[in-house]
């Protein structure tokens, strides 16, 4: 397969939040092969910022709403860059935006670093991945197939022979 042929384009239709600051950039693609396209905190016309202690959570605005189309989704993830130098992660990661949202956008972002952290207007916080979903039916039984690693659980799969 080529890789004309593993390109899939979809359609992301996102608006701006009415109190969004539009001079902040949409999400983007950092590179050709980048997964996830920046997110950046927007924290309205007049800026603003939000100070992180260490060990607290907050709740940052994107200043966007989004139509993903149905059959996707669009995953938040934290930017490694971040984790790494400061600390600083998401805490429900990755997050699930649904097709079905219109809202805007936040990123709940905590500081596991030993400092606090500034998170500015325009900063670059998130990524995000737009995914396909599969819905699937659940349907209850009474017995199970049975598989050579059977019920065991955490770290068994490593030691089958």
């Amino acid at each position: 397969m080529s890789q004309d042929d593993a390109t899939h384009e979809v359609k992301l239709r996102i608006m701006r939040a009415e109190t969004a600051d539009p001079s902040i950039a949409l999400p983007h693609y950092a590179t050709p092969g980048a997964a996830g396209a920046d997110m950046r905190a927007n924290f309205g016309v007049g800026g603003g910022m939000v100070i992180l202690p260490p060990q607290e959570r907050a709740l940052i605005p994107t200043g966007l709403c989004m139509a993903i189309p149905d059959g996707f989704e669009v995953q938040v993830r934290p930017r490694s860059g971040l984790a790494l130098k400061h600390g600083v992660t998401l805490l429900n990661s990755p997050g699930t935006i649904d097709s079905d949202y219109r809202g805007e956008v936040g990123v709940i972002m905590i500081n596991l670093g030993q400092e606090r952290f500034e998170i500015t207007h325009g900063m670059r916080i998130a990524q995000m991945v737009v995914a396909s979903v599969v819905q699937t039916q659940f349907a209850e039984v009474v017995t199970l197939d049975t598989t050579a690693r059977g019920a065991k659980g955490l770290g068994s799969a490593g030691h089958m022979q």
